[in-house]
């Protein structure tokens, strides 16, 4: 294990970063020196809110209800209507304005009404999990996986929305595909009768989407192999949601701070991270997501 000492500093410079990207129109560029996207400003707004930055918080909710279509959505962009996922982030982003409610509860809607596809097993079929449950999916017309369907369970419980049969099958869902020995990967359990590895930030992205939601012991394994993984992880995706998946469960570790100061740190050597990367982490900085990741 490295040994990782706890920091003096502060993610102020790291807020700075953020701000740096922000556009006359409220919206985010998706790096330094970057274009427009949805998802960075749905990030940044989810970011601006929990540090207190409500000037910029209000002007990114503001120029993200500009990319919402009529019927609820939120795409990527508007060449990309079928990649409605960042529906989810904006609903967690406008859940912390009153102006932006209209916007917010037509979000929820869309998200209630659409899901991954779903498929009948069939003789043979290599794959181990439930094929008929529905989540969501990254793109329209797919199937259901875990980070699309964790954030949707997310958007929910900011939106204050705890019960729905909709609610009910993603629970059963994630629960479906978490791995045998713990953890979830990008949503598969077997192939071929062989288990597959999981994957950091699923799995923290799913626990954050089930704490509250059921007990303990359903999730034992999968907070074990987290809690052994965490102090290897350098990167901002993998470590941003296994902090915030710990920390929704009460397990943020003791030596958190110092992870993300030394995953922030990195940025000196291999330059700024995305957007969205650079927003996980500050959200796991803020005392473990600031509430917004967590039951």
């Amino acid at each position: 294990m490295d040994d990782v000492r706890t920091p003096p500093g502060t993610i102020a410079v790291d807020v700075e970063r953020l701000l740096g990207r922000s556009l006359p129109d409220g919206g985010f560029t998706d790096r330094p020196g970057g274009t427009y996207r949805t998802d960075a400003t749905a990030w940044a707004a989810i970011v601006l809110d929990a540090v207190g930055q409500r000037e910029a918080y209000s002007a990114a909710a503001k120029r993200l209800a500009t990319d919402q279509s009529s019927d609820g959505r939120v795409p990527i962009s508007p060449r990309h209507p079928g990649a409605w996922w960042p529906t989810a982030l904006a609903v967690v982003a406008w859940a912390g304005v009153d102006s932006s409610r209209l916007e917010k509860d037509r979000a929820v809607q869309f998200l209630l009404h659409v899901n991954g596809t779903t498929a009948q097993k069939q003789v043979n079929d290599p794959t181990g999990h439930d094929t008929t449950l529905r989540g969501w999916s990254w793109i329209e017309g797919t199937h259901s996986w875990i980070e699309p369907t964790s954030l949707s369970l997310l958007a929910f419980a900011a939106a204050g929305i705890n019960e729905h049969p909709r609610i009910d099958e993603a629970i059963r869902l994630l629960l479906n595909r978490q791995l045998p020995q713990g953890g979830w990967n990008y949503g598969n359990t077997t192939m071929f009768g062989h288990e597959l590895h999981p994957m950091p930030e699923s799995t923290g992205v799913a626990l954050a989407a089930l704490a509250g939601k059921v007990p303990p012991s359903d999730t034992a394994r999968s907070l074990e192999y987290l809690r052994g993984s965490v102090d290897q992880l350098r990167t901002p995706i993998a470590l941003g949601w296994s902090l915030l998946g710990l920390a929704a469960w009460n397990n943020w570790p003791s030596n958190g701070e110092a992870l993300v100061h030394r995953c922030l740190s990195a940025q000196s050597r291999y330059g700024e991270y995305d957007t969205a990367s650079l927003c996980l982490m500050l959200m796991a900085a803020v005392e473990g997501g600031a509430g917004r990741f967590r039951p």
